[in-house]
């Protein structure tokens, strides 16, 4: 009965060790730290938003990116800009990191990184940027297009201005030389009606002047009569 009872004791003892075990394997298996992710190769990453969300998607980029990688080596001036084409808003730029020869292709908008190529390979390197400098070029079709068309436009406007411009003034001419005309027209109109006034007047003022030269030639001849006369009468009674 003894014997029994301490196999008994034994057994539970082993099971209860076996359970403990188990369980802190499971602990050890639940904190474990996770696998580590494979490496994407550096010869050639590119990363690419997704279309219509490109701001966005470059204005954050994750910090184990290579547009990230990118910027921070421009911003510690660890590459060097090999070349850089513009067509609109759109660009493409060849850069060199020389302590490691490597070449970063970047395609960017506005200054924001759309695409980024690492690559150890000049002639890749040199072929991405071909089709980047590519792609900027179709890409840059419409917003050229646009700004060519917003010039046109504000030219046509600027013209349309300088013509009502020079239209009002005409009209406005027009008005001024029809109002002097009418103003001309009245002076005149008034002005022979004076002058058949005066030509009337003149005339009455000339025929009264030709009667008083007359009276006053009658008046002279009277005189001269009477004079003679008297001097007549004054010669007889002196003899």
């Amino acid at each position: 009965m003894k014997v029994n009872v301490r196999n008994a004791v034994r057994g539970l003892g082993l099971g209860m060790l076996i359970a403990g075990l188990s369980i802190n394997a499971l602990a050890q298996s639940s904190t474990a730290s996770p696998a580590p992710t494979t490496a994407v190769p550096a010869s050639t990453t590119a990363v690419k938003p997704a279309l219509g969300n490109t701001t966005s998607a470059t204005s954050s980029p994750s910090a184990n990116s290579t547009i990230s990688e990118l910027q921070q080596l421009m911003q510690s001036q660890g590459v060097s800009e090999l070349r850089t084409t513009y067509n609109g808003n759109y660009g493409a730029s060849l850069l060199f990191k020389s302590d490691s020869r490597t070449y970063f292709v970047a395609l960017f908008q506005q200054k924001n990184f759309w695409r980024v190529v690492k690559t150890t390979s000049d002639t890749q390197a040199e072929q991405i940027y071909k089709s980047f400098v590519g792609q900027t070029e179709k890409l840059a079709e419409v917003d050229i297009r646009r700004i060519k068309l917003e010039a046109e436009k504000t030219y046509t406007e600027q013209l349309i201005a300088a013509q009502e411009t020079r239209l009002n003034a005409l009209q406005n001419d027009l008005v001024v030389q029809q109002q002097q005309e009418q103003n001309v027209s009245v002076q005149q109109d008034q002005a022979r009606q004076q002058a058949q006034l005066l030509s009337t007047k003149q005339q009455a003022a000339r025929g009264e002047l030709r009667g008083l030269q007359n009276r006053i030639r009658t008046l002279e001849a009277q005189q001269i009569v009477l004079d003679n006369s008297n001097f007549g009468d004054t010669k007889s009674g002196k003899k």
